[in-house]
């Protein structure tokens, strides 16, 4: 039996009530899912926003975990306050610490199931590969964007957050739960499979890197004046050129992708994500990637797991 263990979240946000369903269904039938020879440790990310059914309190929690936050206490806003205790209790020098976190969450937008990682830390390439590899899914490499930062798995060594929709906030989906429960179990057999050596990782493994953000046409109050395309509406994934519409007004008026960037070739994802509007993204765009795998990303995954202390 290993002592390694893995730290789940669900409920980030509160208003995406899919994977805490999940958890608390699990928690009444601890047999419902195999955790391999894992400890796993199962926790609502943001509690209080779950009960009153928010996406968050006073912040965005997901954005909470910048170190200046983490190391003052003179920021006693509900979501940062959480986010110290979660670092206190399951961070790697915590009470009850955990080497890996995956943070499940539900969009509005039809993203499917995917893995969402960010910046370019080794470990969290490597293990994201291994489950493009088996479920044949997206990853979205976010990076480059200095207005989204503190995201919650970026205070542990490796992790990653996995993005499963469509779905409205605050709706149990039969689709959604099926899907995160299948990501639960191939990602923890992943970790197990690279624990004792037995994990085969790919040649090659396809990444979707964050290019720019996109917001709506506005006007001078700040309000959209144009809605999304339906050439773009709902099409995550799909690529797109520079010859696509993007944002249509009632007057017919169209502005393509070619009024926002140079490339051609991009892919949207995020594509009108009700959670976004606040942040004045309406989709950000991706460049599809095949990259090389490089063994450094296993020995750091290795290192991370620290595999040669397991049989």
């Amino acid at each position: 039996m290993s002592v390694f263990q893995v730290l789940l979240v669900a409920a980030t946000h509160g208003n995406e009530i899919n994977a805490p369903w999940l958890f608390d269904q699990w928690e009444a039938n601890n047999d419902l899912i195999d955790v391999q020879d894992l400890q796993v440790s199962r926790v609502i990310g943001n509690p209080q926003a779950l009960l009153e059914g928010q996406r968050y309190i006073d912040r965005d929690l997901n954005r909470s975990f910048k170190s200046d936050f983490l190391d003052s206490s003179d920021i006693n806003d509900v979501e940062i306050v959480r986010a110290r205790e979660l670092v206190r209790e399951y961070g790697p020098e915590g009470s009850n610490p955990s080497q890996l976190v995956i943070d499940f969450h539900s969009t509005t937008a039809s993203m499917g199931a995917c893995i969402v990682i960010y910046g370019r830390r080794p470990a969290d390439l490597a293990i994201a590969s291994l489950i493009q590899q088996n479920l044949e899914i997206p990853i979205y490499l976010h990076e480059g964007d200095s207005a989204q930062t503190g995201f919650l798995v970026e205070s542990w060594p490796c992790g990653f957050v996995v993005e499963i929709g469509p779905v409205p906030q605050g709706v149990i989906h039969h689709q959604i739960i099926e899907k995160t429960l299948l990501l639960v179990e191939n990602c923890l057999l992943e970790i197990s499979n690279t624990i004792k050596r037995k994990a085969c990782f790919p040649n090659k493994v396809e990444i979707h890197r964050h290019v720019q953000n996109i917001d709506y046409p506005r006007d001078c109050f700040g309000k959209p004046t144009s809605y999304i395309h339906k050439e773009i509406q709902g099409k995550d994934w799909k690529n797109i050129s520079r010859n696509t519409p993007i944002f249509r007004n009632l007057k017919g008026d169209i502005l393509r992708l070619d009024n926002y960037s140079n490339e051609d070739e991009l892919v949207p994802v995020f594509v009108n994500e009700a959670a976004y509007a606040e942040k004045n993204i309406a989709m950000s765009l991706t460049k599809k990637e095949v990259w090389d795998f490089d063994p450094n990303w296993q020995e750091s995954l290795y290192k991370i797991l620290k595999t040669d202390n397991f049989v």
